[in-house]
């Protein structure tokens, strides 16, 4: 994951006076979903990789309609999409099966390998596949587009975050550790406290009065102590038995990208970026969000163009 991300801004970001952040995290996550549970490299797979988001996104759109199976509906344009995702799913998993056999791969390498190695059935492999492909997707590409937006909103969090960040002196190429992540706390509760936001389908907790003061207001303070925290008061992820399981790959994912977009970028919203957005089926920016982008030099700003 560490990798992936590395390799997405360096190609998608760096020396880019202005990017579209939804876009370009749709797009990060894809690659990290290809990575982690398809094994599909970054070289000599981008054919593949882009084929099969095209795929997925014609999908995604049938999720959140009405389920009419009817000509010209959503619904029915998703279903061929869906049929080709599974064919798909199941020729990675024949392709991997092969590996197996023939020792080239281990239980490690990815999550379809990892089944096939604990021995689920085809058809249940790909339905966890088509299901974790739709949780790690749009979900933190959001989580991670509306972070940056409430960042650039709100200097002293962006300034803690950042501090949190440089606080690391990763040498170059060296990747985040497990302990680094542990000792990103703020930067977690920021994007706590942006799924709180955000998530509007759950506003009848996650906005009450009694739970959260001035629930319209970005705090991350709130989420600084998960203990004060009452449960079932934050559902972003579910809770109880039916928690998202999810929940740790999304932190990851999270957590390595603001990484490495604070520590090597300064940004501000582009002039005349509409700050407008859907809600539905989750929010999405009207412009995808334009940010104007200055780079920085082992976690410090080549100039003051971009002063916190």
């Amino acid at each position: 994951m560490d990798a992936e991300v590395r390799r997405h801004l360096d190609a998608e970001w760096r020396g880019r006076g202005t990017v579209a952040v939804m876009p370009s995290m749709k797009s990060l996550t894809f690659d990290v979903m290809c990575t982690l549970i398809f094994g599909l490299g970054s070289d000599g797979d981008t054919a593949v990789r882009r084929e099969r988001s095209t795929e997925f996104q014609k999908m995604m759109r049938g999720l959140s309609v009405i389920p009419l199976d009817l000509p010209f509906t959503a619904f029915r344009n998703c279903l061929p999409a869906s049929r080709r995702g599974r064919r798909a799913v199941a020729g990675v998993i024949e392709e991997r099966r092969a590996k197996l056999a023939r020792g080239e791969s281990s239980p490690t390498d990815d999550v379809v390998t990892h089944m096939l190695v604990e021995g689920l059935p085809v058809d249940e492999i790909i339905d966890n596949v088509m299901f974790l492909m739709i949780a790690a997707h749009d979900t933190t590409a959001s989580l991670l587009t509306f972070l940056i937006r409430h960042l650039d909103a709100n200097r002293d969090a962006y300034a803690k975050v950042l501090k949190e960040e440089i606080a690391r002196c990763k040498e170059p190429g060296e990747a985040l550790s497990w302990d680094d992540l542990g000792r990103m706390r703020y930067t977690w509760a920021a994007a706590l406290e942006t799924l709180r936001l955000v998530i509007q389908a759950l506003n009848l907790t996650q906005w009450d009065l009694a739970v959260f003061p001035e629930p319209g207001r970005f705090d991350p303070a709130r989420f600084e102590n998960p203990s004060a925290v009452l449960p079932f008061s934050f559902v972003a992820f579910g809770g109880g038995a039916r928690v998202c399981p999810g929940n740790n790959f999304a932190t990851v994912e999270t957590l390595v990208a603001m990484h490495y977009i604070v520590t090597r970028f300064r940004w501000k919203l582009a002039a005349g970026c509409d700050a407008s957005f859907s809600g539905f089926p989750l929010p999405y920016p009207s412009q995808g969000l334009l940010i104007d982008l200055q780079t920085c030099s082992r976690g410090f700003l080549v100039s003051s163009y971009y002063p916190l």
